[in-house]
């Protein structure tokens, strides 16, 4: 098993900036969500007054934008445990915990709980609850900096545009 691994990451280093780029587009996605998420839900329940109107199509492409967030989480932890294999220590680990608390919000503390809870819509589960989904939503921010960090860092050393070379030749 740990053959296929070291060639797994093997070839992760070898495309390190196609990676790059793929967590980068899977998580600016997300920036719709977190838009969404405080220009209508935290909006609407502070002021009373939502800055963001959910039509059906922003609906459909807020379901499309929640459904991209788990291949972002595989993807960017992926960055992470590699680096971890390298030897770095505080930082990666750090952003997986973050990233990684996405997570419970995904399967435990879902949007449709905090629209409901903060819409009087009866739960059971307490509005804190609700607040605290939101701020693991927002978790992973860092994360989304990071990864913007790392692409122009790749910009600067050239290995972005040596990606783009080798792809489009």
């Amino acid at each position: 098993m740990s053959g296929i691994v070291q060639k797994f990451f093997a070839w992760y280093e070898r495309h390190y900036t196609l990676n790059v780029v793929v967590a980068l587009t899977l998580f600016l996605w997300q920036l719709v969500h977190l838009y969404w998420l405080g220009a209508d839900v935290i909006a609407e329940r502070l002021t009373g007054v939502s800055y963001f109107n959910v039509t059906p199509l922003w609906q459909y492409l807020l379901i499309v934008v929640d459904y991209t967030e788990i291949p972002a989480i595989v993807a960017t932890s992926l960055l992470y445990i590699n680096e971890l294999r390298r030897g770095k220590a505080w930082r990666p680990i750090l952003l997986l915990i973050l990233l990684n608390s996405q997570w419970l919000h995904l399967f435990w503390i879902t949007d449709e709980f905090v629209v409901n809870s903060f819409a009087g819509a009866g739960t059971i589960l307490p509005v804190w609850l609700a607040w605290a989904a939101i701020l693991i939503d927002y978790l992973e921010v860092p994360v989304i900096l990071d990864i913007v960090l790392r692409f122009v860092k790749a910009l600067k050393s050239g290995q972005a545009s040596q990606f783009v070379r080798k792809e489009v030749t």
